[in-house]
């Protein structure tokens, strides 16, 4: 089967990787408030629909581990394949602007847990992404100026100022992060 392409499939890899775990335990930890609750909300039977997907694309595996008076719950473990995929991802900027207000924000969290120097070096890539964005809509923007279409013009102004904040984020991000121990 394929390696899983969804973000929130790679997030969970992440989840795994920290340590094995079963499906609650990983709902627990996705929902924290102090962590990625604020960025993704998922309910349980989907958490578990999306682990059997891993494990069927062989990026999990799978044990048991018994339980007192409770029958026994499911551990999932990361394989060489599903490490593989997760270090991938967390260290790929993302595509389009749509993608960092949820997929980029779950990238940085995993990337801070790996090292200071995976999560600095997503940043630098991610801000190289967005400056090609907004060469694009600048260059976008002056061709609509040139043939006098107003409309046109103020949209990419739009966009570009959106991606300038966007570049502001990322250094604070990059200001701040460096400050953590």
């Amino acid at each position: 089967m394929a390696p899983p392409t969804l973000s929130l499939e790679l997030a969970l890899l992440g989840f795994v990787r920290q340590q094995p775990n079963h499906g609650y335990a990983i709902h627990q930890a996705l929902s924290d408030p102090a962590g990625l609750g604020p960025v993704w909300q998922i309910k349980l039977s989907q958490l578990y629909a999306l682990l059997a997907t891993l494990e069927e694309a062989g990026c999990v595996t799978t044990s048991t581990e018994p339980q007192e008076n409770k029958p026994p719950r499911k551990l999932f473990h990361l394989t060489t394949a599903g490490e593989t995929a997760f270090l991938a991802w967390v260290q790929t900027p993302v595509g389009n602007g749509r993608s960092l207000r949820l997929d980029f924000l779950v990238k940085l969290y995993f990337a801070r847990l790996e090292s200071k120097e995976i999560a600095a070096r997503l940043l630098a890539a991610q801000r190289s992404q967005c400056h090609s964005w907004l060469a694009a809509e600048q260059e976008i923007e002056q061709e609509e100026l040139e043939r006098g279409q107003v409309y046109g013009r103020l949209v990419h102004q739009f966009r570009a100022g959106q991606i300038q904040a966007m570049l502001t984020w990322l250094d604070q991000c990059e200001e701040e992060l460096s400050g953590e121990n």
